[in-house]
């Protein structure tokens, strides 16, 4: 759900790219050397799936896997994204430069809240009840990024709020795609590489049957 460039207002694009920046920051400040090969994994896995879009208006609806993200990045997110979104909008035109670190806040923050709401008991949990808390956290992720990129446009312009609705609405099946793929992603990670889930501030996730 990228926003392109100058349909924005001010007050609404200038707080945004101040918290991403502060992300950013923060989040490079948890980045140790071993860490970098997982940041740029995951950094690839969100540049790919976001490359695949559908447009809505002033925006798009596609993954952003901000839950899976969140999860296993913890706030190394802010980053892995940026490079991402960076990427897209100098190499495909997707988004926008002036719009780069609104793109980041909306899409970047709920996995952020995502990590810190969801790591402790995932921690706790095994079989069934790691997938239920794994799908709700990547299902919410993506509806907290929906949700800010429609607040964006509407906090904007009157006249985008309709474009707004259609994004949220649009939103809910993409809810529920991200829900199996953070499933999936993280039962895979858990059996073959469980050491990609070791977090910046947590100790590994569980995901025994």
């Amino acid at each position: 759900m990228h926003i392109v460039d100058g349909i924005v207002s001010a007050p609404v694009l200038l707080p945004a790219t101040v918290a991403a920046v502060a992300g950013v920051v923060y989040g490079m400040s948890r980045v140790e050397a071993e860490d970098v090969p997982k940041v740029a994994l995951l950094a690839a896995a969100f540049f790919i799936a976001s490359l695949i879009r559908v447009p809505i208006g002033p925006a798009s609806v596609h993954l952003m896997l901000p839950g899976l993200l969140g999860l296993v990045l913890g706030p190394a997110i802010f980053p892995a994204m940026l490079a991402g979104l960076l990427l897209q909008a100098l190499l495909f035109g997707f988004g926008g430069v002036t719009t780069l670190g609104l793109n980041l806040f909306n899409m970047a923050l709920p996995g952020f809240l995502i990590f810190y709401l969801f790591s402790a008991p995932l921690q706790k949990a095994s079989g069934r009840k790691f997938a239920l808390l794994s799908g709700l956290a990547g299902a919410l992720a993506a509806f907290g990024a929906g949700l800010l990129v429609a607040g964006s446009l509407a906090l904007s312009n009157g006249g985008f709020l309709l474009a707004a609705k259609l994004i949220l609405l649009s939103n809910l099946p993409v809810m529920v795609v991200e829900a199996f793929v953070t499933i999936a992603a993280l039962r895979f990670f858990a059996k073959v590489k469980p050491e990609l889930l070791a977090s910046f501030t947590r100790p590994t996730l569980r995901a025994t049957s």
